[in-house]
């Protein structure tokens, strides 16, 4: 299937900074582009992945499992760990919980972690039935585009498919496992009003990492998909100069053309 317009991967070739971004679950890099062009315009190297079974039809996604999204992501990380003397991870939502995996795995190969509204797990009695639900119906109302900012949308779609949420609801417990293993410095921006992620989500990550070196950002003005909100330029901002900050030569050199 041809991919849709916006939901094409990102790649730009920078300087010795990496930074691999994630983007969310039945979402696209569309949701992180202007994150993405922002860092790049900045020097850095950046690699924003599409997810197998995303950015095409909602079908697709039905054949694919966490491993597979995981997979990408890790790959990615390799790629840019051979080119780049310091590498960082980000995601949105369930692009967090694979950044955080990510740090998990890799150790030191991962300088820090930025995660804006990480999902932890998934909450209510739909998520307890989704084992035996889901060989009943194929899919559900979609979850993207809750965005405050009125125009811009993430190129997700517009339905759930239920097989693949519950790899993803599997996917959550392994992460939630492992997230004592995240010791790199992390900065964590949350939206006060989100209407896909429980408020509790954020917290119990921020509980159970082991770094030491922890920044926490309240989103004011947007909802879940904050990359395209009104908060947008500050996780922009916020994200540059915590990667600065790890490391120093971040925007030293001005800025870069970017196509």
């Amino acid at each position: 299937m041809p991919v849709l317009p916006g939901a094409e991967p990102y790649r730009h070739e920078g300087g010795e900074v990496g930074v691999l971004l994630c983007h969310g679950f039945t979402g696209s890099p569309q949701s992180l582009r202007p994150w993405a062009a922002h860092h790049a315009a900045h020097g850095l190297t950046v690699s924003l992945p599409l997810l197998p079974g995303h950015g095409t039809r909602w079908q697709d996604m039905q054949l694919t499992t966490w491993q597979d999204w995981y997979a990408e992501v890790d790959r990615e990380l390799r790629l840019l760990r051979e080119r780049c003397r310091l590498v960082c991870v980000a995601g949105l939502s369930m692009g967090g919980a694979l950044a955080l995996r990510l740090a998990a795995r890799h150790g030191d190969a991962v300088a820090g972690v930025v995660v804006v509204n990480p999902v932890n797990r998934m909450h209510g009695p739909a998520a307890y039935a989704l084992p035996v639900v889901r060989h009943l119906v194929r899919s559900v109302k979609g979850i993207t585009d809750d965005i405050a900012k009125p125009g811009p949308t993430e190129g997700g779609y517009d339905r759930v498919p239920l097989h693949a949420a519950h790899s993803l609801r599997n996917f959550l417990r392994v992460v939630d496992g492992e997230l004592p293993q995240v010791t790199q410095p992390l900065l964590l921006l949350r939206s006060a009003r989100d209407h896909v992620v429980s408020p509790a989500d954020p917290v119990r990550v921020l509980s159970r990492v082991s770094s030491t070196d922890v920044t926490e950002v309240v989103l004011e003005q947007s909802y879940h998909v904050a990359t395209l909100d009104h908060d947008a330029d500050r996780i922009f901002e916020e994200s540059l100069a915590f990667i600065g900050r790890l490391a120093p030569s971040v925007g030293k050199e001005g800025t870069a053309a970017v196509g």
